[in-house]
């Protein structure tokens, strides 16, 4: 006789290739602390309403207990015949337990019982990634309030443009994450409903009370149609997209270390610790870290294109296709949790190259912008300033200077309303200084932004 829960209605046996095509195992195993957590919570129900008696249920729960330590502790033994972790501990129980086993899965189905492991899942993981960003959200504000007097220059297109503080840039990074939190956390929102008692798809005509088992598992709120409650997995998509989104900052951020510790750079030295050599070239010092979630963050995407293609045309209710969201779950929950993990590591060890910033941003013409609102001041428009700079820029360029080194005399056979004071104008700390406009990058807005931060991430 057949060991699968559903024999009956067939009138052979199932076709080992079929069990092996089929099995989830390896993939769903990781979901057995929700599926048993999710069993004794509908077993305290199943007691509750008079479906079981409460010994039944003691019976249950504390065989279940008991499947849970075999499995934390490795010692539990998966057969692809069995197909999935629900199947794998229900057929355990009955070893354990006999046959009142198989009252456990009365008024619910693998259906709903799946979707309801698999947001248990993920509103643990949600909240882990949201502490990891938060870490790194506060790592970013002690970098930010260290490097406080550090100039570097901002770019556009890869072209220097205007000088900025790097404590400015590492709080354009605390912006982004603080973003993902709130994506996440509005995610979680809906993550965190409750399927259990779906059953099938129909619901069930058990007199269950959903609200109980709810309470018990620490859900708010529970799913308002079974049809949707077995056949959703909006919530998955809506994590996939918030993680993209969040892997798309940690790619920007990663190729800045990279083009920041190149030799052309120099900007900064990344920790050893977090580098790698070449297995030909003694010199080499590899920014791998940053090189490698740059790359996992296509992975990333991938994962959410996966879904997305798996779910476009499902029919309701529920179709076994929605079998392939978990690799794609587990895929972008452990490059993301590993990606918040290693940068909240790596971050506070770079070695910051302050000269080698200010140098960069004291050349290349960056207070061209800086003259042409000098001239502004003085009264003249600011297209025509724009064009007077632009010569002085083209002058300088042939003489091989920067525009604070051209003489007066020379600054003024452009425009005659140049004084002297148009060199105070021209220095870092004056042009840094007077970028006072809500977000700019002066000391003072910083320092603000700063303190922004630390009273949003106190608890």
């Amino acid at each position: 006789m057949s060991d699968k829960p559903w024999d009956g209605r067939f009138a052979e046996g199932t076709d080992a290739s079929v069990e092996a095509f089929t099995s989830s195992i390896q993939v769903d195993k990781r979901l057995y602390p929700y599926d048993i957590e999710g069993s004794i919570a509908h077993c305290r129900m199943l007691a509750k309403v008079g479906v079981i008696t409460n010994d039944e249920a003691n019976q249950l729960v504390e065989g279940l207990g008991r499947i849970l330590r075999e499995l934390d502790y490795d010692n539990f033994a998966f057969n692809d015949s069995l197909e999935d972790i629900h199947m794998h501990i229900e057929a355990r129980l009955l070893e354990d337990v006999g046959k009142v086993a198989q009252k456990l899965h009365t008024a619910r189905s693998r259906n709903d019982q799946v979707a309801l492991g698999t947001r248990m899942f993920l509103r643990d993981a949600t909240g882990r990634i949201i502490s990891g960003l938060n870490e790194l959200r506060r790592i970013l504000v002690e970098l930010a309030e260290k490097h406080l007097d550090t100039v570097m220059p901002g770019y556009t297109h890869l072209q220097r443009a205007q000088p900025v503080l790097l404590a400015h840039h590492w709080m354009a990074y605390y912006e982004m994450f603080k973003r993902d939190v709130a994506r996440f956390g509005d995610s979680l929102q809906r993550t965190n409903v409750m399927p259990l008692g779906a059953a099938a798809l129909a619901g069930t005509t058990y007199p269950i009370d959903r609200q109980y088992t709810a309470e018990l598992l620490d859900f708010p709120s529970i799913a308002a149609n079974s049809l949707d409650a077995v056949s959703d997995r909006d919530f998955i998509l809506e994590f996939l997209s918030a993680a993209g989104i969040c892997m798309v900052h940690f790619s920007r951020i990663s190729e800045e270390l990279v083009l920041w510790s190149s030799s052309e750079f120099a900007f900064i030295a990344l920790p050893d610790a977090f580098s790698t050599g070449s297995s030909i070239m003694p010199q080499k010092k590899n920014p791998d870290i940053p090189e490698l979630v740059r790359g996992k963050t296509g992975r990333v995407f991938g994962d959410l294109m996966t879904l997305l293609t798996l779910m476009k045309a499902l029919p309701l209710s529920y179709n076994r296709d929605m079998q392939e969201d978990k690799p794609a779950l587990f895929s972008t929950v452990d490059i993301l949790g590993s990606s918040i993990d290693i940068y909240a590591r790596m971050l506070p060890k770079i070695t910051i190259h302050r000269d080698v910033m200010r140098r960069a941003a004291s050349s290349g013409y960056l207070n061209a912008t800086d003259m042409a609102d000098y001239l502004v001041g003085c009264g003249v428009p600011f297209r025509q300033a724009h064009e007077i700079v632009g010569k002085a820029v083209a002058y300088a360029l042939g003489k091989g200077k920067e525009l604070h080194e051209l003489s007066l005399k020379e600054l003024q056979s452009f425009s005659s309303v140049i004084q002297d004071e148009i060199f105070d104008h021209l220095t870092l700390e004056h042009m840094i200084s007077r970028r006072l406009s809500a977000g700019g990058t002066a000391q003072q807005n910083v320092k603000a932004a700063i303190a922004r931060a630390q009273k949003e991430l106190t608890p």
